[in-house]
């Protein structure tokens, strides 16, 4: 399972990186993104479902890749 950022959807809150920093940042425009090569294996990080629950706009998700 991996994870995803929906870039047009994200509005930089930052909750992901906050949460899951081993797997999430944010570019110079303050959107969020996943860290290289943690695309596809981030889905079982313990703390990867908490930072798609905190994302305020439902940016982040869960895929099944």
């Amino acid at each position: 399972m991996g994870v995803q950022v929906d870039r047009e959807r994200c509005v930089g809150a930052g909750m992901c990186a906050l949460t899951a920093p081993d797997v999430f940042t944010q570019d110079d425009d303050g959107l969020s993104e996943v860290l290289p090569g943690r695309a596809e294996t981030a889905g079982g990080h313990p703390l990867v479902g908490e930072a798609v629950r905190a994302c305020p706009v439902g940016a982040v998700a869960l895929s099944a890749d």
